[in-house]
């Protein structure tokens, strides 16, 4: 009998660590392929495997830096459970073949913020696009200079950090995001099944709609004060030039927003809240119903915080031409005088030359910035400005800057 109970603790013990190290090396094989095969993005660095007796795996302090992003996105804990032990080991020896029922859990998940979150190489290139865009959050005097990290940051948020959790069954598709400062999403996919081979490829996944519900935690009455007054405009005029961009663009390109749906924009733009519906991620505009006219066609299936908002729909329209860009004005310099101190037109690519001078800039919508020259770079430059006993450095892209000017005496002819 002791010899028997000493054999079963014995294969106990090593059937325990046979499992052990076969779930930690299968896993460091498969994410060693995934290094290599996304290696062209960027870098993924693992962490510490460990695993459980329940069909858990789990990665503790792995991060994901992609090339594009001067900051990695980091997780406190990443977590796969197959259910089972066998399971588990089916799955990472064969990937590709999925358990029926599996969950994905990360906790701890950040992107630290910074001013300028992707690297001059992307954001380098031309913008080629000739159609106008559907969302246009202008934070600057310039318009055309649209919501960064930076413009979060001074709203006081320093970084996006929550949890997530990724549920797949045999009936759904389940994606849980929760973040701490702003807001939480809920996606539930019916019959839809993730595949790893292609996990971000949506065509095939599910015929069916996808219902998605939308929670702002209070932010975008926070943006939307933040860039009103930024813009200098009132919360009012700030939202309905947004409004205006989205139907431009819907013109652009083809489509006639419903009056709701540019209401429902707008109260979303200003108070936030809740928002859920019927989704299709296919379909060119989302499942938001389409008519050759006007009428008393059914919209979307949306609900506002809590209520069902009809007459949301788009009407197929002959697309407007996009509206050109304005053209900027060759400045006249005028004779100087030594004796006097006043603005002299530069030209902007001389701007190096004037760092921390009092500058002034046109933009292409006829405003202008003043303040002090605080850094130039290639795509834009930062005017300093004094706002309630501090100074804030402001980006303004250079394509925007119709007229640079510096305050100096003159130079002798």
């Amino acid at each position: 009998m002791k010899r028997l109970l000493s054999f079963l603790v014995i294969t106990g013990l090593v059937a325990f660590a046979a499992y052990k190290a076969s779930a930690w090396w299968l896993l460091d094989q498969r994410l060693a392929g995934a290094r290599a095969g996304l290696s062209e993005y960027g870098v993924l660095n693992r962490g510490s495997i460990g695993s459980s007796l329940d069909g858990r795996i789990f990665l503790e302090q792995p991060n994901w830096q992609d090339f594009r992003l001067t900051q990695p996105v980091a997780f406190r804990l990443l977590e796969f459970d197959a259910g089972s032990p066998v399971t588990l080991l089916t799955t990472l020896l064969e990937p590709g073949r999925l358990p029926a029922t599996w969950n994905l859990a990360a906790e701890g998940v950040s992107l630290e913020l910074e001013p300028t979150m992707f690297r001059n190489w992307v954001t380098a290139g031309p913008d080629e696009t000739t159609r106008g865009p559907l969302v246009g959050l202008a934070c600057a005097p310039d318009p055309r200079q649209q919501l960064g990290s930076g413009d979060l940051m001074r709203m006081g948020i320093a970084g996006i950090r929550g949890d997530f959790t990724l549920h797949q069954s045999p009936e759904t598709l389940r994606l849980e995001l929760n973040t701490r400062e702003t807001g939480s999403l809920e996606l539930v996919w019916p019959d839809a099944r993730l595949r790893v081979n292609n996990p971000l490829s949506l065509s095939g996944i599910s015929s069916r709609p996808v219902q998605l519900t939308l929670r702002d935690a209070g932010l975008m009455r926070r943006l939307s004060a933040y860039c009103a007054r930024e813009t200098g405009q009132d919360v009012s005029s700030w939202a309905g030039k947004a409004v205006a961009v989205l139907d431009r663009g819907l013109r652009e390109r083809g489509w006639q927003a419903s009056p709701q749906l540019l209401a429902l924009y707008r109260q979303w733009l200003t108070e936030g809240g809740e928002l859920s519906g019927s989704f299709r991620p296919a379909s060119p505009t989302l499942g938001i119903p389409v008519h050759s006219s006007a009428g008393n066609a059914p919209g979307a299936d949306l609900l506002y915080n809590g209520a069902r908002v009809p007459d949301v729909y788009l009407t197929e329209i002959q697309p407007e031409a996009p509206e050109p860009l304005p053209r900027a004005l060759t400045p006249v310099a005028p004779p100087e005088d030594p004796g006097v101190e006043q603005w002299y037109a530069q030209s902007l690519e001389t701007a190096n030359d004037w760092l921390n001078r009092r500058v002034r800039v046109t933009l292409s919508n006829d405003n202008q910035v003043e303040g002090r020259l605080a850094s130039v770079g290639e795509r834009d430059l930062e005017i300093a400005r004094t706002v309630a006993g501090g100074e804030v450095a402001y980006p303004i892209l250079k394509r925007a800057i119709t007229h640079f000017e510096v305050w100096r005496r003159g130079r002798p002819e």
